[in-house]
């Protein structure tokens, strides 16, 4: 087995396994119940935490980071996903004098032998009231994960977070998590309090998990808008309710840095001749205007003159309606977009293959008519007779469905995003 801590680091000590957050162990020292006073400002500061957890670069670290404090812990962990044989698990793991890190350790091997599992949803529970100490001393998960770490006892629960629905219906699919705190066995046992603590965090802590999945979500699915948008040689440039450019592709980036006949100033698109730029600034004011109106609204255009004498580009300009319920600054307001003429679009030669059965031939030829080759000029273009290509247009044809030549570049343009 990987040697090493559950969070990847090296250990002092070198057991087959290292854990990711579960069960007590050794002698448990009996106490009297500790005091746990946390005032309104320190429980406050908790609540923050564990919902600005969701938006943080390494999710909840301080929501761990504080609860391993308060707890006096020495391992607190957060399994938002817990390992399966077609994948690893998704647990965060704080240990005393080390920063939260990912829990790479915590294989399916140590979930499956993990007694204090499985437990009673929204149920704060003692691990010595799933499983008895002395045969928890006697289990492999005790001796190679637990007592390396100097874990005598845990306290813990369950949690189901659902997960947003594809459909915009709401749905009933969720994922089960659970928290961990973990101590050593020669040191008081977590009190009343902290079960009352913890008790109070959990529908907190479950609608937080229900946020970064929506946030995952609204990411991954912007990204891959982005990327169809640059394989379409469309750049965008997203503006703010003020005007301020808060995104821009890589498609954009690339034409504002050659700055022939648009580029950035002062971090505001700017046009190369000033009548074309007077009209660029009163499209985008007009579409700040229109989209506080919370309704959709016909998109303006405008062509761009290059000093090089290169063909013109072409801009769109168009509001992004705010939600009726839309609050706060830096939104997304209005959406430039720019189109290069001279950049011809690219797809796969493998993807067009696969979507319509084209042999390598036909698909060369149907790309060069997508990048506005006429049929002599791409036939010349691939070295290939006039006829030759006629041939391969009329077979393009029939495994596409469309008649017409423009028909054809529309679908291979369209196909593009998937490419």
């Amino acid at each position: 087995m990987a040697k090493g801590n559950l969070d990847g680091s090296p250990a002092p000590r070198s057991p087959r396994l290292r854990l990711v957050g579960a069960a007590p162990a050794a002698e448990v020292v009996p106490s009297a119940p500790q005091s746990f006073n946390l005032s309104v400002d320190a429980f406050s500061e908790l609540v923050h935490l564990v919902y600005s957890g969701a938006t943080e670069s390494v999710p909840w670290e301080g929501f761990l980071t504080r609860m391993g404090r308060l707890l006096d812990a020495n391992w607190v962990t957060l399994l938002l996903r817990p390992p399966a044989p077609d994948r690893h698990g998704l647990v965060l793991a704080w240990k005393d004098g080390y920063p939260v890190r990912m829990a790479t350790n915590y294989n399916l091997y140590a979930y499956a032998m993990d007694p204090f599992v499985q437990l009673p949803l929204e149920q704060v529970l003692s691990m010595d009231e799933v499983i008895d100490n002395s045969e928890l001393r006697r289990s492999e998960f005790y001796k190679q994960i637990l007592e390396p770490e100097n874990i005598g006892q845990m306290l813990g629960f369950d949690f189901r977070a659902t997960i947003p629905s594809q459909t915009g219906h709401p749905g009933s699919m969720g994922m089960v998590c659970h928290f961990r705190a973990c101590r050593p066995g020669d040191v008081p046992r977590f009190s009343d309090s902290h079960r009352k603590l913890l008790k109070m965090f959990i529908p907190h802590l479950r609608q937080a998990v229900h946020l970064h999945s929506q946030i995952d979500v609204m990411v991954t699915e912007r990204e891959l808008y982005a990327g169809a948008v640059d394989r379409l040689h469309i750049g965008m440039v997203i503006l703010d309710e003020t005007g301020v450019i808060i995104k821009t592709t890589i498609s954009a980036q690339s034409v504002l840095k050659e700055a022939d006949g648009i580029s950035l100033v002062n971090g505001a698109i700017k046009l190369a001749y000033e009548q074309e730029n007077r009209k660029l600034q009163r499209l985008v004011q007009e579409a700040l205007a229109k989209a506080k109106k919370h309704k959709p609204s016909i998109a303006e255009a405008l062509a761009v003159t290059r000093p090089s004498g290169r063909s013109r580009l072409g801009l769109v300009v168009r509001a992004i309606p705010h939600n009726t319920w839309s609050e706060g600054k830096c939104r997304p307001t209005v959406a430039v977009m720019i189109r290069d003429p001279e950049r011809k679009a690219e797809a796969s030669h493998e993807v067009l293959r696969n979507l319509y059965e084209f042999t390598p031939s036909e698909a060369a030829l149907a790309l060069r008519l997508a990048n506005g080759l006429t049929l002599e000029e791409a036939s010349a273009a691939l070295d290939i007779r006039k006829n030759t290509a006629r041939a391969h247009l009329r077979s393009i044809f029939s495994k596409t469905g469309v008649t017409r030549q423009t028909m054809l570049v529309r679908l291979i343009l369209g196909s593009l995003s998937i490419g």
